[in-house]
């Protein structure tokens, strides 16, 4: 008969070959300048000239974060924008367009203004529309802006759409709760659906095959119980399925783990999750310095690395991770790369960790793997997979 201590000294153990942080688990090693790669090599590194604060640049807006110092990541991702901005000053605010056919001459073609905060992200994949998640004057918070860009010098907004409560100019009146931010983060559309995310907002999916008047299929919001921050959606148009990203948003999992979530969406009016991909448990990532948790995906755009059952994400300080959702009921984790931490501070608020924050991600035909990272530039990795 085993004693209750035996036991719990092989439960301690069956935890460490899990890889899931226990009171016996010896320090993490650190991290080399090359990082480290399973599946995948670093190949190159570079801090982009000297501006190694790298995220992802889509258009004109404010900088919203040196603008207004924040005193952490939270307060930023805690409030709607309109009211969290009391530090104004001027920026350009809208949507250009610009001709990149010599890349060392970019020039600008068009540029159509947006009076607000800005643009935060947006969606164009060749087609006559883009797909703005923009900030207007007199809504709380960024919203979805169609435009037409059927004559490329010339844009013209065609609708907009937001969650109920966001356009205060109306009359409508806020309704995130406290500590929540209702916000189109930004939008992806396969055929005649889009695909939304609103942060703490939750998901939805609309018929946008009029786009003057993108029409709501369905919205679901698993925040609560999950803590939010609904960041990417992507559609898998073959399989009705959809990958959705939620953003993590606090330092050492103050408010829980954030997902990637597997949603079943055959039918549009009524998607279901199926799955999450699996939790990185490799190393003790909440005891450690910086934000842990899903950032973005690779988006499957025209002329890039395509696939519908090999899933690229960018997971903060878990760095990238490859997923197979082969079974989409049952995904697997197929390679992951970490990065070492920045040599120095970019990020100007006074209360965030000089840890590694791997922000963006961009995939090759051949598998060449482009990742951003907030204060660190862009490493250049290979998947092997």
């Amino acid at each position: 008969m085993r004693s209750r201590r035996t036991h719990l000294q092989s439960l301690l153990g069956m935890a460490a070959v899990a890889g899931i942080p226990s009171a016996a688990r010896a320090e993490d090693p650190p991290i080399p300048s090359e990082g480290i790669g399973q599946g995948i090599k670093h190949v190159s590194y570079s801090d982009l000239g000297g501006r190694p604060d790298s995220i992802q640049i889509m258009s004109n807006g404010a900088n919203i974060v040196a603008m207004q110092s924040y005193g952490d990541q939270r307060g930023y991702f805690e409030n709607s924008l309109a009211d969290s901005i009391d530090k104004r000053k001027p920026f350009r605010s809208g949507l250009s367009i610009h001709d990149i056919s010599k890349p060392g001459e970019m020039k600008e073609i068009a540029f159509l203004e947006m009076p607000g905060l800005g643009i935060n992200r947006l969606s164009w994949m060749g087609g006559r529309y883009a797909y703005v998640s923009a900030h207007f004057d007199g809504f709380t918070d960024h919203c979805l802006c169609i435009v037409d860009l059927q004559e490329i010098t010339k844009p013209v907004i065609v609708s907009k759409w937001w969650l109920p409560g966001m356009n205060r100019a109306a009359g409508e009146v806020p309704n995130a709760p406290k500590g929540k931010r209702h916000a189109l983060h930004h939008m992806i559309v396969a055929g005649k659906y889009g695909y939304g995310a609103w942060r703490d907002g939750g998901f939805t999916i609309h018929d946008v095959s009029d786009a003057a008047q993108p029409k709501l299929l369905s919205h679901i919001n698993w925040s609560p119980p999950f803590p939010g921050g609904t960041h990417t959606p992507l559609p898998l148009p073959g399989r009705d399925l959809a990958v959705v990203a939620d953003e993590a948003n606090a330092e050492k999992c103050a408010k829980g783990l954030f997902q990637i979530f597997v949603l079943d969406v055959r039918a549009p009016e009524n998607p279901v999750p199926i799955a999450t991909m699996p939790v990185p448990h490799d190393r003790d990532y909440c005891a450690a310095p910086g934000t842990f948790g899903p950032h973005n995906l690779h988006e499957n755009r025209p002329g890039s690395f395509q696939s519908e059952e090999t899933i690229f994400a960018t997971y903060n300080a878990g760095g990238v991770r490859v997923f197979d959702l082969k079974d989409q009921f049952a995904p697997k984790e197929l390679a992951f790369w970490l990065p070492p931490a920045p040599a120095k501070m970019i990020d100007p608020r006074p209360n965030v960790a000089l840890a590694a924050k791997t922000a963006d991600i961009y995939v090759t035909r051949d598998g060449l793997i482009y990742a951003s990272d907030w204060n660190a530039g862009l490493h250049v990795l290979e998947y092997q997979g």
